[in-house]
């Protein structure tokens, strides 16, 4: 798709660059403005790594030069003795710590019925039914676990989540079950912050002014302290864009209990993000709009009453990441069947609070050259070497897949590990994606079987 000023990347371009069937993305001019003021824009960026070479054990296919570790599988014991390692890896981030050591959080989204659940453990444990939760690693500078335990449990469908800027990781529920459903003993749908290095300093408190709903992801806005969530909701109406406001913004750790006002999006004359098509298309006027009741008493937030003018819904809004001076955020797909004003195979919107301004600057097919059929992006974040890194999440083979600074798409890793019947094979999805402080390891999940990949090579070539 194309537009005045604008490229779309064509299919032999996708296909010399990638080495793959399938992918179709346009971008917005060269997406300088996604790495701009950040300290990716100041590396490459500018290439792909070639071809991914087949993996003869048929774990993780990566390009000549990478190699990968797996740090930790469902199943195995933590090394706390707590108990097993948990199923569903998902949303996940690294922080570092003292003499290069680097610790990861990880999420953990078991529902009701989770395979193998977060253990419960005193003092970490917010509701004894809840299956999910969060595990951290601490890594030698060598990725060598060193550490493996229980960072919180208890929860419910951990999904994704992000980093403050103090150095803690918020983990989102993405259910909106109350206290009885499911066997829950407390209601759900809400924010917990995990400590990295001493998870009991956090504990397992919900922040409960950050709104009730099903959660997907978060951004904080390092100057301001604005805290940006997404919803990934899976009926209609579907989910919003949301910002908090705290009370103690940039307070540090435990700060967010204080409270604060939860807002969401209106662009006027936008009521469906997904009816927008024009890559670069930008909205001047964008408004935020107070929530009337965050904790969905008896309604939940979306089909609430925003007053004239309505509010402006998504679907599958997941994803979100701060980088330079903006908020990015992702919705996995839009499909008419499911009631969304346009088919769409993933956008990735901007916004730029300081000037009010929403961007459309990514979009996955079906108006592209290449088609993305059930394939979606999910998890993103900046790549330490420049660029962006992006989860899939569908159907058939699944990817990371990168996106360089000029706009052009490779292939990053394969997942060959085979969850389905031979002869219908199915992978399971990639998530978590976040890189090492110093950027030379790029960590990993794979959603089933839960596996944390470690990813070494030249990043930086």
């Amino acid at each position: 798709m194309t537009g005045t000023g604008r490229t779309a990347t064509t299919r032999r371009q996708v296909l010399a660059t990638t080495g793959a069937l399938g992918l179709g993305i346009a971008f917005s001019g060269a997406l300088s403005e996604l790495f701009a003021g950040t300290a990716a824009a100041q590396t490459t960026g500018r290439t792909g790594y070639g071809p991914l070479v087949p993996d003869p054990k048929g774990v993780l296919d990566l390009p000549e030069g990478f190699r990968y570790r797996i740090l930790s599988r469902e199943g195995d014991p933590l090394r706390s003795g707590e108990g097993a390692v948990p199923s569903n890896h998902d949303g996940m981030s690294a922080f570092g710590g003292r003499g290069g050591r680097v610790h990861l959080v990880r999420n953990h989204e078991n529902r009701h019925n989770g395979r193998i659940p977060v253990p419960a453990v005193e003092g970490l444990t917010y509701d004894p039914a809840g299956k999910g939760g969060c595990t951290a690693l601490t890594l030698d500078s060598r990725n060598h676990v060193v550490a493996e335990r229980v960072a919180i449990a208890g929860t419910a469908v951990n999904c994704a989540g992000g980093p403050t800027p103090w150095g803690t990781w918020l983990t989102c529920e993405e259910t909106e079950d109350k206290a009885g459903t499911n066997g829950y003993a407390k209601d759900h749908g809400f924010i917990f912050e995990v400590d990295p290095v001493d998870p009991h300093r956090t504990g397992a408190v919900p922040l409960t002014a950050m709104g009730r709903f099903q959660h997907e992801a978060i951004a904080v806005d390092p100057g301001r302290g604005v805290v940006y969530e997404t919803e990934d909701a899976f009926e209609r109406p579907f989910g919003l864009f949301y910002r908090f406001l705290p009370d103690r913004p940039l307070g540090g750790r435990g700060s967010l209990r204080a409270g604060g006002r939860l807002q969401a999006m209106r662009v006027p004359g936008v009521p469906d993000l997904s009816a927008v098509q024009d890559i670069g298309a930008a909205f001047d006027r964008v408004e935020w709009v107070d929530v009337p009741d965050p904790q969905a008493a008896q309604t939940p937030i979306r089909l609430q009453d925003f007053g004239r003018g309505g509010i402006t819904h998504a679907q599958k809004l997941e994803g979100c990441y701060w980088g330079g001076r903006s908020v990015y955020f992702v919705s996995s797909f839009a499909r008419t069947g499911d009631g969304s004003a346009a088919d769409h195979f993933g956008q990735v919107w901007r916004y730029d609070p300081e000037r009010r301004r929403l961007t459309l600057v990514v979009v996955f097919g079906p108006d592209t050259d290449v088609q993305l059929p059930g394939e979606s992006p999910d998890n993103i974040c900046l790549a330490a070497g420049g660029g962006l890194m992006v989860c899939e999440d569908g159907n058939g083979a699944q990817h990371v897949y990168g996106v360089t600074r000029r706009g052009e798409v490779y292939a990053m890793a394969r997942n060959r590990q085979n969850i389905g019947t031979p002869g219908e094979p199915e992978f399971g999805e990639f998530a978590g994606v976040t890189f090492s402080p110093d950027g030379d390891t790029m960590y990993v999940n794979c959603y089933t079987p839960g596996t944390t990949f470690a990813v070494t090579g030249p990043w930086r070539r």
